[in-house]
């Protein structure tokens, strides 16, 4: 298979259940193709899935961490992406066998905040959905904002409205383009957060960059999980480098990447997305 990790461990999954949960998004459940356990995770975790285009894609865990038994992912088919989600709507069903492999989490849930402030948009529920539980099974105190255009477009969303979600939290539902509804307004909840808040944001870019300018308040801290690279990989090219542990010297050309020009001279490294997402390529500069 094109494109396989180096640096991971794989493991061998089972498609269990498929459903429909909102336009144009399919939740997947995966269980151990030979019915043994799955690596535990926490909130906020995602796994890579290997697919059989040669494609390999990152999606979070959207479950509940107390229940490692299945993996759940939500998809949304994005017809101008990379294929990924096409070939997953198109393609995978009950009873097909892929390979992923094991959670690693670069959103991670800080579960002694004095307070959470969630906010979702679109496909971006699925992490954010992970933490809702795992605050709600620790009693700490969170609230929840997420976003869609339309309840049809809303993943999760019987599961938002019929959450308990006890004294200590709160879910906030905005739909723009339903009559009489109202948007996100992040301004108005990075604002309203309490002092010593966490807050964390996960969805579209636009969504992200709009979070990330808002004015800092030096005791909230944020937290943010991106879909897509903040910044295109650097494909200057016309340069050296210098491997330390072997000496060996490898010629970037112009026009590709480090991560490229590593595989081209059949250099073990550890890569995923090859876009700059997952973190897993990351190497120091010494």
């Amino acid at each position: 298979m094109g494109g396989i990790t180096t640096g991971q461990t794989l493991l061998d999954v089972a498609v269990v259940a498929v459903t429909r949960e909102a336009r144009d998004v399919k939740l997947y459940a995966l269980e151990s193709a030979f019915g043994e356990s799955l690596p535990a995770f926490t909130a906020g975790a995602h796994i890579d899935v290997l697919l059989d285009s040669g494609l390999i894609r990152q999606y979070s865990l959207l479950n509940s961490q107390a229940d490692p038994s299945r993996y759940w992912i939500g998809v949304a088919r994005e017809e101008a992406g990379g294929g990924g989600s096409r070939f997953l709507h198109e393609q995978v069903c009950q009873g097909t066998r892929l390979r992923i492999s094991a959670p690693r989490n670069h959103f991670s849930l800080v579960e002694d905040a004095d307070h959470s402030v969630l906010i979702a948009a679109g496909i971006g529920i699925t992490p954010i959905w992970s933490m809702v539980q795992r605050l709600a099974d620790l009693r700490r105190s969170w609230e929840l904002h997420y976003g869609a255009r339309t309840r049809a477009e809303a993943a999760l969303l019987r599961r938002l409205e019929d959450f308990p979600c006890g004294s200590n939290g709160k879910i906030h539902l905005y739909f723009s383009r339903e009559p009489d509804g109202r948007r996100l307004s992040l301004a108005d909840i990075v604002a309203g957060a309490a002092a010593n808040s966490h807050i964390y944001a996960c969805g579209p870019r636009a969504l992200l960059e709009e979070f990330e300018q808002l004015p800092v308040v030096p005791s909230q801290i944020r937290h943010v999980e991106h879909f897509t690279p903040i910044h295109e990989a650097a494909h200057d090219g016309g340069f050296h480098i210098v491997l330390a542990r072997s000496g060996r010297v490898i010629h970037v050309p112009r026009g590709a990447t480090i991560l490229e020009a590593l595989k081209d001279n059949n250099i073990a490294t550890s890569y995923s997305c090859t876009k700059g997402i997952c973190g897993q390529c990351e190497t120091f500069v010494l």
